[in-house]
């Protein structure tokens, strides 16, 4: 399982949900006690943007990878 920390502002929500809806393994999207689905884009405007996320994921896309490394935070 993959689990990298992302910072995620608004006018960025719309390509993270469409890139992980191309993909054909689960996508978790995460902070404190919330979890929402990475394909939902309600689910994800839901979360508080302000805050750093957690996205799990057990699979690879080389597209989602690429939203993905732009998003990411510097470990």
């Amino acid at each position: 399982m993959m689990q990298r920390r992302i910072r995620l502002r608004l006018e960025e929500v719309k390509d993270f949900v469409t890139a992980a809806s191309r993909c054909d393994f689960d996508i978790d999207v995460f902070y404190n006690r919330f979890t929402v689905d990475a394909k939902s884009i309600v689910g994800v405007l839901g979360l508080d943007l302000n805050q750093i996320l957690t996205v799990a994921y057990n699979g690879y896309d080389p597209d989602f990878e690429k939203v993905i490394n732009r998003l990411a935070l510097a470990s």
